[in-house]
């Protein structure tokens, strides 16, 4: 067998000591050290061979250098860790949890999930290393259930009083929209620490409530906790969010004041929170400044500029992103294609979003149909907008429908009008406002007799008109 093996991996172990000290005097390190060492699988497999080749594979501490390897290291094989795992006849804590931890980073999360349950029916007892990585899977699977059941699990085994635990605890309900059960958790935990009061401010933030983010954070300054790079990134987000400029610009004076390193995603919230503010002049200067961007960079001051009518700028920063070789993804197609709406340019809508799947394989969401259907109908095509919603390749939503109502209405169009209509009830069936829209628009041109038929079908169906409202946003 050892023979067979060696056939196999005939690549020689990586040299790891310093070429100039003499061999002789150096010890070779064993080879679980090698394994936490390697940058490349194709090292990796010639520390497994070895391994293999000297028995050292039964050890279980060794093994599960090598499996960490396989599943944590950016050069490494997940495929390879499973393999290794299931071939081992009685894989330790260590290794459970790694791969856990591995899985529920992965591109299938749920079988993190998967994993740990299978860990519970052979009876073995989860630690509080292994609900962090557990709940972490729940959170990218976005499983209530799976994370309440794992709260009844972490109370029987008494970690409950664990901050990491309590932290993956409120993330996992942040996530799946509970934040009153995030809240009381928080409330609850023993101590806090700086982690836990950024996952409730994001938790916060995530969900929209971006009053109740900074007041929690208020509230952390008072206790004396100093807040990290992701706190101010989370705050300065609620900032964008709720129109508070003025408090943007006291944390961006703390954070010079304190002499934090501006980064990419600290930087980035800074340009969002500015831009989406008004202040375009401080939010471009920034943008200008930071020598680091991605591409959520470019996107928050993109349509920032497209947000606050700064067309032209902001299809010049699109062009210049282009240029760049930055990768747009679809929330940049989103601010461009709002730019392109602002103005009434057809003609540069239509080739941008053309190029979405044509250039970078990005398939166009309802988003951007909506603002494509904007723009047809804006610019009188009101026909090419009903075929492009029917061509689409998900159901047309109340925006989208609503906006071709909107361009029916400004053009006097009864007929594509009745159909979108008909389309809006089926998604919508008490929807009295689209009703009121078309009954306005028969007035418009004397045609009595449908707008009494129409409020016949509203007084029999029990619709009433909410003095004040319209679902129908004439000037989106």
């Amino acid at each position: 067998m050892p023979t067979r093996l060696n056939s196999l991996f005939k690549f020689p172990l990586p040299s790891f000591h310093s070429a100039t000290i003499p061999s002789k005097a150096i010890k070779p390190p064993p080879l679980s050290l090698l394994a936490d060492r390697c940058s490349s699988m194709k090292q990796l497999l010639q520390v497994h061979a070895q391994m293999v080749v000297s028995g050292r594979i039964h050890d279980n501490y060794a093994a599960s250098r090598l499996l960490a390897s396989a599943a944590l290291s950016p050069s490494g094989d997940l495929h390879h860790a499973l393999a290794l795992f299931a071939h081992t006849p009685d894989p330790n804590s260590f290794m459970w949890n790694t791969l856990i931890r591995a899985l529920a980073d992965s591109p299938s999360p749920s079988d993190a999930i998967h994993l740990y349950i299978r860990m519970k029916m052979l009876g073995l007892p989860p630690g509080k290393h292994t609900f962090p990585f557990v709940l972490k899977a729940c959170v990218n699977v976005h499983s209530l259930s799976t994370s309440q059941q794992l709260q009844a699990h972490i109370l029987k085994h008494g970690l409950d009083s664990d901050l990491y635990v309590i932290n993956g605890l409120v993330r996992c309900y942040a996530a799946c929209e509970l934040v009153h059960g995030a809240r009381r958790l928080f409330d609850e935990a023993p101590e806090r620490n700086l982690i836990i009061w950024t996952t409730m401010i994001s938790g916060y933030v995530h969900n929209f409530c971006s009053n109740e983010a900074l007041v929690l954070f208020d509230r952390m300054i008072q206790t004396g906790v100093e807040p990290g790079d992701a706190t101010l990134a989370s705050v300065l987000s609620a900032c964008a969010r709720s129109g508070g400029l003025d408090l943007g610009k006291q944390i961006h004076l703390y954070i010079k004041e304190k002499g934090i390193e501006v980064g990419v995603i600290l930087g980035t919230a800074l340009v969002d929170m500015y831009a989406k503010n008004g202040a375009i002049s401080i939010a471009l200067e920034l943008f200008r400044e930071m020598p680091e961007k991605n591409t959520a960079t470019w996107n928050a001051m993109i349509c920032g500029l497209a947000h606050h009518g700064h067309v032209k700028d902001a299809l010049d920063l699109f062009w210049e992103l282009e240029k760049a070789a930055v990768r747009p993804n679809d929330i940049t197609f989103v601010g461009v294609l709002s730019a392109c709406c602002h103005a009434g340019l057809l003609e540069v809508g239509r080739q941008i979003f053309d190029s979405m799947k044509k250039d970078y394989g990005i398939e166009p969401k309802v988003e951007h149909y909506g603002c494509m259907v904007d723009l047809l109908g804006r610019s009188g095509k009101l026909l090419e907008a009903e075929e492009l919603i029917q061509g689409m390749k998900w159901r047309a939503d109340i925006v989208v429908l609503g906006a071709l109502l909107t361009a029916c209405k400004n053009y006097g169009n009864i007929e594509i009008a009745e159909r979108v209509v008909q389309e809006i009830i089926k998604l919508e069936p008490d929807n009295h406002g689209v009703y009121i829209v078309l009954s306005n628009m028969y007035a418009e041109v004397g045609r009595w007799q449908d707008v009494v038929r129409l409020r016949k079908v509203m007084r029999d169906g029990g619709l009433k008109k909410i003095p004040g409202w319209s679902c129908v946003d004439g000037d989106r």
